[in-house]
Order: C-alpha cells, then sequence, then structure tokens
C-alpha cells in the first residue's frame, strides 16, 4: 500500500490534487497557514490548491446573503430568494408534512433553484424526492466520495460485508488518482 503525503506547506499541489482529504484536515490545514477555513469541501481543496501552488492567501468570494425570512409563511407564500434553511422553515415544514421531516440535500437544492414557486408547490417536490429516492432515481453529489465509492461497491459486491467495502475504501483514498470505486482495489482483502 502506498503511502499518502503528508498535507504541509512542503507539499505541491499536483500531488495534493491527487490524493482524497477529510474537510477536517484541509480546515486544519487552512487555519495553519491564516488561510479562510470556512466554505464547502471543495472551495476548501481549491484554496489550498492556489496556496501551494503560488502562496497566495485567497478567501471566498461568495458571502451568505442576509435571511430574508417572510414573517408568516402559508401554503401559498412565495419562496424567498437567497433561500437559507431556518428554524422558522423547519417548523412549518414539520406542521405540514409531519415530523419526520427533514432538510435533505436534494430538498435544499430544490428551495434554493425554485425561488418565486409556493410552499405548496414545495411540499409536493419534497414527496417527488422522497419517492425518487426510494426508486434509486437520485444521484450522490461529487462532495460525497465516500457515499459514492460505498454504493458502487456493493453494486459489484453484493456478497461483501461493509466492514470489506471500508477496507477497500482506505486502501483507495491512500493512493493517488482517482477514488472511484474499481474492482482492482478488492486486493485490499488480501491484504
Amino acid at each position: 500500500m502506498s503511502k499518502r503525503p503528508i498535507l504541509d506547506n512542503n507539499l505541491d499541489s499536483k500531488t495534493f490534487q491527487g490524493y482524497y482529504w477529510l474537510k477536517e484536515e484541509l480546515v486544519n490545514f487552512c487555519k495553519h497557514n491564516g488561510l479562510q477555513a470556512t466554505g464547502s469541501k471543495s472551495e476548501l481543496a481549491a484554496r489550498i490548491a492556489k496556496f501551494l501552488e503560488t502562496g497566495e492567501k485567497t478567501s471566498s468570494i461568495h458571502s451568505r446573503a442576509k435571511a430574508n425570512i417572510p414573517n408568516t409563511i402559508t401554503l401559498g407564500t412565495k419562496i424567498e430568494d437567497d433561500f437559507i434553511c431556518s428554524e422558522k422553515h423547519r417548523k412549518f415544514y414539520k406542521e405540514q408534512i409531519g415530523k419526520s421531516f427533514s432538510f435533505n440535500v436534494l430538498f435544499q437544492k430544490w428551495l434554493k433553484q425554485n425561488a418565486g414557486k409556493t410552499y405548496a408547490q414545495s411540499i409536493v417536490a419534497y414527496y417527488q424526492i422522497l419517492e425518487d429516492k426510494k426508486q434509486n432515481k437520485t444521484t450522490i453529489g461529487g462532495q460525497f466520495e465516500y457515499n459514492t465509492y460505498i454504493r458502487d461497491f456493493f453494486a459489484e459486491n453484493q456478497d461483501k460485508t461493509l466492514e470489506d467495502a471500508i477496507k477497500c475504501w482506505k486502501y483507495k483514498k491512500s493512493q493517488r488518482g482517482s477514488n472511484k470505486y474499481e474492482k482492482a482495489d478488492l486486493v485490499a482483502l488480501t491484504q
């Protein structure tokens, strides 16, 4: 098994980009080097890559929009621009859908992309998203590499255990290159 390099200032940008890093590792690196330590995993990785390549300390160009939450949310209320999940929204949806409601990633994405539609339409969309999930019609976001790997592992290896999948994942992320499941990763089970 090849050894993953240490994430520090001595690492070159190309090598850094060739390996899998936990978000926690990226945040710690940013804090230690005076870089902005907030943002998505991909934003942090891009910030670190630029720093390793140029020494330049950049920050996020996106700033969180100030919440524009309506005083009262009804079924006829229009979804606001720059939607931000709030306790007021959570309370509304729990009242309408029930205690099982949660802001899953796909629903949050739908809300952010459908400003101007009504909250009644959002509830229909929520149930459709749940139905699609049941029928495995959903895709896993690019930032969830572990989840994607595990799903793909079991698609080809129904006879294996979660422990096997995790062992292969740990092997894969220690290697340089893609973090996508490949049949060759099963070599980790023989080591």
